[in-house]
């Protein structure tokens, strides 16, 4: 049997569905995210595995603009090496190490006024889970981007026995079934074609919307990224330079310099030639 637009009929059918019982969740979020990048801050963005897209689908990239702070962890989220060094066993190994999502946010002297969007499609694996839990201990507004059948049939991956959705302020549900993919084969007892990766292109993207909606409305929205097909070389030339310099002017506030090591002096000077 072929598949005769199968996939996209699940498709279609998953975003109605997302269309139909997330547009609440995702209005809140908006709102969340624009009160963060308004307070001159980040909604920061983070994933582990596949959820590496849609930070990336958020920012940068044609359509979007600086305030939104993509945290993807190379070690957790490369893919195309599947085997041998940089392979799948370790990725899956490393998000699965508690204590480490702490020492990645430390990274950042994050606002309290900033928001952290978390994406798992999963939603039980350690690190993502206690990205939200170390978000939410600074002060941090949380919003969890998950599969909440999927999350609510599998067992937590951490030893508190908590999934990602338990520690949000407001959860997405992807809408996704439990296992992700959404294709049956006639004669194969595994299903194909995972949704997650459509419904988190969707959800990021009406998100970025609807907060620019709410940017806009207060006059705060920052230079977006526009083609030159759009706006021509010179304006799309000026409006990707002041969106990376806005990027990284925010960046710099929010970067940690290292922690100094006691007794160590405060600068190592050079030995003479």
């Amino acid at each position: 049997m072929t598949s005769n637009g199968r996939f996209m009929a699940a498709a279609r059918a998953l975003i109605d569905e997302i269309e139909r019982t997330q547009l609440p969740a995702i209005a809140a979020a908006a709102e969340v995210c624009a009160d963060a990048i308004a307070a001159g801050g980040f909604a920061h963005l983070f994933g582990t595995g596949h959820s590496r897209i849609p930070i990336e689908e958020m920012f940068p990239r044609y359509g979007s603009y600086p305030g939104f702070n993509p945290i993807g962890e190379l070690s957790m989220t490369f893919h195309t090496q599947v085997a041998g060094a940089n392979g799948q066993r370790q990725a899956m190994f490393i998000e699965r190490v508690e204590g480490l999502a702490d020492v990645i946010l430390s990274n950042f002297h994050v606002l309290d006024t900033d928001a952290m969007v978390v994406f798992s499609a999963g939603g039980t694996t350690a690190v993502p889970i206690e990205m939200a839990m170390a978000a939410r201990a600074r002060g941090l507004a949380v919003v969890a981007v998950t599969s909440v059948a999927h999350s609510m049939a599998s067992r937590s991956g951490h030893s508190s026995g908590t999934r990602l959705l338990d520690h949000a302020d407001i959860v997405i549900d992807l809408c996704t079934p439990v296992g992700d993919a959404m294709v049956p084969i006639d004669g194969v007892d595994t299903p194909v074609g995972p949704g997650s990766t459509v419904a988190n292109a969707v959800i990021v993207n009406e998100l970025k919307v609807q907060t620019a909606e709410h940017l806009a409305g207060r006059g705060l929205l920052p230079p977006v990224l526009t083609s030159s097909a759009v706006v021509g070389a010179d304006r799309s030339r000026e409006l990707f330079e002041a969106a990376y310099g806005e990027h990284a002017r925010r960046l710099g506030r929010e970067l940690a310099g290292p922690e100094p090591v006691p007794g160590a002096p405060a600068v190592v000077e050079r030995p003479a030639p």
